[in-house]
């Protein structure tokens, strides 16, 4: 889906673990910030309307487009991390959530549990002040991954 946008490693391994950067929700080919749910593949958009997003309504996607949109994206990839790795999102252990804004954390803790519907992770939330990318950013979400060693493997 895409590769850090500066010198540095989307993710490394170190023994049973998998270390993810924090993830921002920028599209690749485009170069640019998630910002609407047009962005996103039909498949999310109809997991989401699930959930009462992507109404159809511009009075309010306008408003919550951009947070939920996101949210998806930044842990779609982190899924995508995972499956490089072998791994499945019940492997991602520890989630460390950055906003922009802590009032986007509701959007983004239901949109979380599209991809957690059982027990979720263990969780840290942060506030912080910008992004990288740039203002249009509202969430950066860093992993940390379970992978054990394959019974009878000496890696």
């Amino acid at each position: 889906m895409g590769k850090p946008m500066a010198n540095y490693a989307a993710a490394r391994r170190a023994g049973d673990f998998v270390f993810a950067s924090g993830v921002v929700a920028v599209d690749p080919a485009r170069k640019a910030i998630v910002q609407s749910y047009d962005e996103l593949p039909p498949e999310a958009v109809k997991a989401l309307q699930t959930l009462g997003y992507a109404t159809g309504q511009m009075s309010v996607d306008i408003y919550e487009a951009p947070a939920v949109a996101q949210s998806w994206f930044v842990l779609e990839r982190i899924r995508q991390i995972a499956a490089e790795h072998g791994a499945a999102m019940h492997d991602v252990i520890k989630l460390v959530q950055y906003f922009r804004d802590l009032r986007h954390y509701p959007f983004y803790n239901r949109v979380r549990g599209l991809f957690y519907p059982g027990e979720p992770p263990v969780s840290t939330v942060v506030e912080v002040a910008r992004f990288m990318p740039g203002d249009s950013a509202l969430i950066e979400v860093e992993a940390t991954i379970y992978i054990p060693k394959a019974p009878g493997s000496k890696a």
